[in-house]
């Protein structure tokens, strides 16, 4: 029998077992990330399913069914330092409790997996989603993963080696992917969307793509006091009207566009001096490439005529980038239906953060993913919080979705 109440207590004792007074501690490649791994384990006992470790670390607990095609559940179990009590690990215990729902009823008619993914968060080296990147396929950049080094200076070859994992093989875990046939994931929402509409839960439509550039404005430096103001080439005037301009732009191409202006380095940085450069960080991200393209398109021509006005020289310099994931729309469809059944009420709307998710998705598997309501909207924070009632019904949520997924496989 499914009991949801038992999904909230769970995460409690984790939240006792590896966090303190600052919140969660379970970063990936930890000694407290192995303990939380190993408490996983003991939770597993007694339903048949077989736990595995794959070449990338992602922990897998396998409950054969009569047919070898896979339902996958999932999440991660790690967290950021001093994070929340619900940020990935809600994903994996309430697929422990759907495990044993369907253990409870005998042989399922297909094989049901859940997955607790490596290193979703990436706190430790800066390498979000290492996991299930493996898995999926789309980890190509080992060359500068062999690179990355923590706080401490220990690189990321010598952590994940203390765990098992080589570098040079992870990639070896594209074997687990190919007898899947779906992908659930359920996630406390993050934002703030849900709890505005006093709605509990909603279906993920894809999560969104990103543009993220370093945008450089080149002026003259000039002492403060001596320069007037109709003779400054002023570099953090350039950013100062981009930082305003890519509001205009994300409210024109609306339907979910977010544009962020994350961080502003000026040189020569003394209050004497006129702003010679002014180094910014800048990303954009929606769920529709074209919108996507036409956000940067339009910082770019905004950014050009900015330089031009305050007789700048503006540089552009791509970081990452990555396209929209949408997920899959028959599985929507039946998330929809769950939740509706469950709550009453459904909702659609994109992810703005990425998810394992995503990289599954990416690998050609149906995905799905559906979001819980965060209070206050607030993630990565011991201040993360959402109601036990609606945690008990994400967990239901879930199960109505698994039911009807397994019986289309």
């Amino acid at each position: 029998m499914l009991d949801p109440g038992r999904t909230v207590a769970e995460l409690r004792e984790l939240q006792e077992l590896t966090g303190d007074e600052n919140g969660a501690q379970r970063v990936a490649w930890t000694d407290t990330w192995q303990r939380a791994r190993e408490w996983l384990r003991g939770r597993l006992d007694g339903t048949g399913a077989e736990e595995t470790i794959d070449a990338a670390g992602n922990q897998w607990f396998t409950l054969p069914g009569e047919s070898e095609r896979a339902l996958l559940i999932g999440g991660h179990i790690d967290s950021v330092p001093n994070g929340g009590w619900l940020d990935g690990a809600l994903n994996v215990m309430a697929g422990v409790e759907v495990l044993r729902r369907i253990a409870e009823e005998g042989t399922p008619p297909a094989t049901v997996r859940l997955v607790n993914w490596a290193d979703e968060e990436g706190a430790r080296f800066g390498r979000s989603l290492f996991g299930s990147s493996a898995a999926a396929g789309s980890m190509a950049d080992q060359e500068e993963l062999r690179q990355r080094k923590d706080a401490d200076g220990v690189a990321l070859p010598e952590a994940i080696e203390r765990f098992g994992v080589d570098l040079d093989t992870a990639l070896d875990a594209k074997s687990e992917l190919e007898t899947a046939a779906a992908y659930l994931e359920l996630h406390i929402e993050q934002g703030p969307v849900l709890e505005s509409m006093d709605l509990q839960l909603g279906v993920v439509l894809g999560t969104f793509g990103v543009e993220r550039h370093q945008v450089t404005f080149r002026g003259q430096a000039a002492h403060a006091g001596s320069t007037p103001m109709d003779k400054r080439r002023d570099a953090l005037a350039g950013a100062a009207r981009l930082e305003l301009e890519i509001r205009g732009i994300a409210k024109r191409i609306g339907e979910g566009a977010v544009c962020t202006m994350g961080g502003v380095v000026t040189k020569p940085g003394i209050v004497t001096s006129v702003v010679e450069t002014a180094e910014c960080l800048l990303d954009q991200r929606h769920l529709d490439a074209v919108k996507l393209a036409e956000m940067l398109d339009n910082a770019k021509a905004a950014a050009r005529r900015f330089a031009r006005e305050e007789d700048l020289e503006v540089e552009w310099e791509r970081i990452w980038n990555i396209e929209p994931i949408p997920f899959d729309e028959r599985l929507i469809e039946l998330a929809d239906q769950s939740i509706t059944e469950i709550a009453g009420s459904s909702h659609r709307l994109p992810s703005g953060p990425l998810h394992d998710a995503a990289e599954v998705a990416r690998a050609g598997v149906p995905t799905v993913m559906l979001f819980v309501q965060s209070l206050r909207g607030l993630s990565h924070t011991k201040l993360e919080d959402t109601k036990e009632e609606h945690l008990e019904l994400s967990v239901q949520a879930l199960d109505r979705l698994a039911q009807r997924a397994i019986q289309t496989l």
